[in-house]
């Protein structure tokens, strides 16, 4: 005869796990500094600040499909600066953004001066650390136009550039990036380029740009490529991000990459320059970032209120361990 297995009270405990990363970078804090959180969960901040995640930066972006209008532009850029940046306290990571016409949509004409008239008023609030992504997708005449004219409003802002460089000809794209850059007055300095690879990372950094690199599934860069850049360049002017957005990514993509870093036998030093120091470095030239803010932003309170909506639902309480597999 089968025996019926009796419950008892420490069959109901809730099952908790931990990831076996992040052992590797217990105490470690990282910056994103740039993903589109906008198109992510509260369970997604939840596990970045889990993670170590205490800042990152949310530059404007393609939301998947064309914009019909200038008002979806201004609402969008409003939530950057609000609902979204409420949205990261709630779960202890300070959350700055920049703004810009993204390449992709610089190619509608009528739609792009539109959103050029109303940038100024943008960029110039608390939070926005820089212009950005702004750049090249096809690489198209308006597409150029509007990158020039980005640099500009830049350059009279004093903001750090956020370069998206093109998925296709990737180093034609990055070389016509950083010279148009030149061309208008940026220093190096002043300018990240991202979504950099093997091909572009030389001249990148020969040139005194910061060189910014996605870890982006099957795509952009994996993370044992990053590995294999950082023992061969070093950490001077390199950055890693997610850029997770609603495609196929991963917000985790920072730590992760910290972690296999370190497996790998990379210098703490150069994990921590690479995952945290050189995005606020490059971003802080903005003046709108102070690391004390960091501190600040982990005492939460997630009763706390955003033009009336809080992130609990329906009688929520604050904070759900995610780690059981228990849903209260």
């Amino acid at each position: 005869m089968c025996g019926i297995h009796e419950l008892t009270e420490k069959d109901l405990q809730p099952l908790t796990f931990t990831p076996a990363y992040l052992d590797k970078i217990k105490g470690m804090r990282f910056f994103d500094p740039h993903v589109h959180m906008t198109s992510r969960t509260t369970d997604d901040y939840q596990a970045m600040a889990d993670a170590g995640v205490v800042a990152l930066i949310e530059p404007a972006f393609w939301l998947g499909q064309p914009r019909t209008g200038i008002d979806t532009f201004r609402d969008y850029f409003n939530s950057l600066l609000g609902w979204e940046r409420f949205r990261a306290s709630q779960f202890g990571i300070k959350h700055y953004c920049t703004i810009g016409l993204n390449s992709k949509e610089a190619n509608n004409e009528a739609l792009a001066e539109a959103v050029m008239e109303i940038m100024p008023q943008f960029i110039y609030k608390e939070g926005v650390v820089g212009v950005g992504e702004i750049g090249f997708d096809d690489q198209t005449p308006l597409e150029e136009k509007y990158y020039r004219a980005q640099l500009e409003l830049a350059k009279e802002a004093g903001l750090p550039v956020q370069i998206h460089t093109p998925h296709r000809d990737k180093k034609k794209g990055t070389q016509r990036s950083m010279d148009i850059a030149i061309e208008h007055g940026l220093p190096p300095h002043m300018v990240i380029v991202d979504h950099n690879n093997e091909e572009t990372v030389k001249e990148v950094l020969d040139r005194g740009f910061w060189a910014a690199f996605t870890i982006y599934p099957f795509t952009k860069m994996g993370n044992e490529r990053m590995v294999e850049v950082v023992k061969q360049y070093g950490s001077e002017r390199i950055m890693v991000n997610s850029a997770a957005d609603w495609g196929i990514s991963d917000p985790l993509a920072v730590p992760k990459t910290a972690a296999l870093m370190h497996e790998s036998g990379i210098d703490l030093n150069d994990i921590h320059l690479v995952t945290y120091v050189n995005a606020v470095k490059a971003f802080a030239q903005s003046g709108q970032i102070n690391e004390a803010d960091f501190d600040i932003a982990g005492n939460i309170d997630q009763s706390e209120k955003f033009n009336g909506s809080t992130v609990l639902r329906g009688g929520q309480q604050p904070r759900i361990n995610k780690n059981t597999t228990i849903i209260r």
